[in-house]
């Protein structure tokens, strides 16, 4: 038996949902469909806490973290029924929101089924990006994380 061949995952090999369901409660995910862009974060804050008895050493400590997508979609539309995907909408709307109004649940995920899983509650950014004439309607997303980013088991996995 051969050994298999390392390959490199591309970057787009996330998939991104939403919850649409009323209560959030995840059991209505449905996929944001047109994303071109797929950037995510999750920094942690360090705090140096070194002491003489280090000697000289630094010594730092994590005292929390914070998380974020960026993302970028093609705005999908259904030009017989006007109306524009339902969870783009859903994101648009939450990014004019206040309070519970302003959050959407979200998982991504490796689409090929590849163990990497997150989900978690963000606060949206809506920013066109405009262009000329010949270009994509397009969306600037930051989806900003407001409490914890869950490791979640991939749903997509075999």
């Amino acid at each position: 038996m051969s050994t298999p061949t390392p390959t490199t995952a591309l970057a787009r090999r996330w998939r991104l949902e939403i919850d649409m369901s009323d209560t959030k409660d995840g059991s209505d995910w449905q996929l944001v469909p047109g994303v071109t862009a797929f950037t995510p974060a999750a920094e942690p804050n360090l705090e140096e806490q070194g002491e003489y008895e280090g000697e000289g050493w630094a010594s730092n400590t994590k005292t929390g973290q914070s998380w974020e997508l960026g993302v970028t979609i093609n705005r999908k539309i259904n030009d017989q029924a006007k109306t524009y995907h339902p969870t783009h909408e859903a994101l648009r709307r939450a990014a004019f929101g206040w309070g519970s109004a302003s959050e959407v649940h979200l998982r991504y995920m490796d689409r090929n089924g590849l163990p990497e899983a997150y989900e978690g509650t963000t606060l949206v950014t809506w920013a066109p990006s405009g262009g000329e004439y010949t270009a994509l309607d397009q969306v600037e997303l930051t989806l900003t994380g407001t409490g914890p980013l869950q490791l979640i088991d991939n749903p997509l996995a075999a």
